[in-house]
């Protein structure tokens, strides 16, 4: 008796062809630049990427972090983190400072200009997502956003 193996998810079927468009990548680049496009529309005048917000909202949230545990919150590698807070202070939206309990690390903190344009990107932020799922139904974009959730 032989057992056949269930075919994992994205697992090529030896007589189907290659297609870009079924794979997942593509499919998600796609959805990237889609809700891209819509965060830009959304926040329109606040000129602030969707990198920067993440990383102001998250500040918004946590209040003064380190710039380190900041950027490993919202997946954003060191080097790129750095540029991000040194744009983001050059702005006047954040403060940096040294630690005092540690010299070797970087708080931010949102200065009051910060703490108002987080604030309205974050009153603007649920038209972003309502738009970026719109082609979905609402049970359709709770199941996407579950999965997406496992896999990031």
């Amino acid at each position: 008796m032989t057992v056949k193996r269930a075919k994992r998810v994205g697992e090529m079927a030896p007589d189907k062809p290659y297609v870009l468009e079924d794979q997942i990548g593509f499919l998600i680049r796609r959805a990237h630049q889609r809700a891209s496009s819509i965060f830009e529309q959304v926040m329109d005048g606040l000129d602030v990427t969707p990198v920067q917000y993440a990383a102001l909202a998250k500040l918004h949230d946590l209040g003064p972090t380190s710039q380190n545990q900041l950027g490993r919150l919202v997946g954003i590698d060191p080097a790129t983190m750095f540029g991000v807070a040194g744009r983001l202070a050059k702005r006047g939206l954040v403060s940096p400072s040294v630690d005092p309990n540690d010299a070797r690390l970087v708080l931010l903190e949102l200065t009051a200009t910060g703490r108002d344009t987080v604030e309205a990107m974050k009153a603007r932020g649920p038209e972003v997502s309502a738009r970026t799922l719109e082609p979905l139904s609402a049970e359709e974009a709770a199941t996407l956003l579950a999965l997406l959730g496992r896999i990031g």
